[in-house]
């Protein structure tokens, strides 16, 4: 078989797969116009890696595409009904990184709340002086009100470390309420503006869907408390950014932490850049090397599961399976 490899499998794996197949890895080309990956394309049986831009004119250039199988939870860049209009699978990798995308964020949410970034940087330039004095506090995590957007996986297992290690109060919005995570810790359903409202640290932590597209914008951000936290570890088109970036210009919010943005990777004359109240980091949610790995791994079960006839474990499209 030929596969397509794009942009992140982890060497083991992608050393694994070639030891079977014809495969080809490309990363930083332009898709629209590289002519090895587009030569490629034409061939490929399967495709496999992270955020590979599939549209209409990608799909036409691989009449022989049977599967696409995303190393990531999400899967915004596969458009799944014409995939399945097309008979091509689709699957991405739930599941292995749901632990590793909750501790990253409760470590943004003491970053944000206790500044500590900023303050690493202030030590590391030569400022640390005298004993600090309340100009440099920061704000406690433990005991105050966490608002989940999003009660899935992730969701989840971000209660249970807020509750469990910070004793926090947690009150949740999601698409279904979750009857064992209002149980085990004690979490509170609330409507979007409800969590809002009450909320010292708001973490939205959905997939993006047309559904969740810029859900929080100007109008959210100011019926946050003036001393909340925005952590954004969903997707950086569910937010509208101007907004968030004039929400603390303005005072609006206190702080953000974000590992995700609307452009990606951000530009450097983003003002998001220059706010010592804003934790920003690299879309690094799921990157350590143990879930990297295993992430790839489940995609190269999926992806030559599909390829050899079988039902991949994590398929996006199951009316393609069942046309079969």
């Amino acid at each position: 078989m030929k596969i397509l490899a794009y942009q992140r499998v982890e060497t083991p794996v992608l050393t694994q797969l070639k030891e079977q197949h014809d495969v080809r890895f490309f990363k930083n080309i332009d898709t629209n116009s590289d002519p090895a990956f587009l030569d490629f394309l034409s061939q490929a049986d399967g495709i496999i890696g992270l955020d590979l831009p599939v549209n209409q004119t990608l799909l036409n250039c691989a009449p022989r595409l049977k599967i696409i199988s995303n190393v990531s939870v999400g899967f915004n860049n596969l458009p799944i009904e014409e995939l399945s209009r097309r008979q091509i699978m689709a699957t991405n990798t739930p599941g292995v990184l749901t632990d590793t995308v909750a501790d990253m964020v409760m470590g943004l949410i003491i970053s944000t709340a206790r500044r500590l970034p900023e303050l690493d940087r202030f030590v590391k330039d030569g400022n640390w002086e005298e004993s600090l004095d309340s100009t440099y506090y920061g704000t406690d995590v433990h005991h105050k009100t966490l608002g989940i957007i999003g009660m899935g996986r992730i969701g989840t297992a971000i209660a249970q470390r807020a509750h469990a290690g910070f004793h926090m109060d947690i009150v949740y919005h999601s698409r279904t309420r979750k009857p064992e995570v209002e149980q085990k810790f004690q979490a509170t359903y609330a409507s979007l503006d409800e969590l809002l409202a009450v909320s010292d640290f708001v973490c939205l932590i959905t997939p993006l869907t047309k559904e969740t597209e810029y859900m929080i914008g100007r109008r959210e951000f100011k019926l946050m408390k003036k001393s909340a936290f925005f952590i954004n570890a969903s997707r950086g088109k569910t937010v509208v950014e101007q907004d968030l970036i004039a929400a603390l210009q303005n005072n609006t919010i206190a702080g953000a932490g974000l590992d995700v943005y609307e452009q990606e990777p951000i530009d450097p004359s983003n003002p998001l850049l220059r706010m010592d109240n804003v934790v920003t980091l690299p879309h690094i949610g799921s990157s350590t090397y143990e879930t990297e790995l295993a992430m790839s791994q489940l995609a190269a079960e999926n992806l030559l599961a599909g390829l050899s006839g079988k039902r991949p474990k994590n398929l996006l499209n199951p009316e393609v399976w069942e046309r079969k």
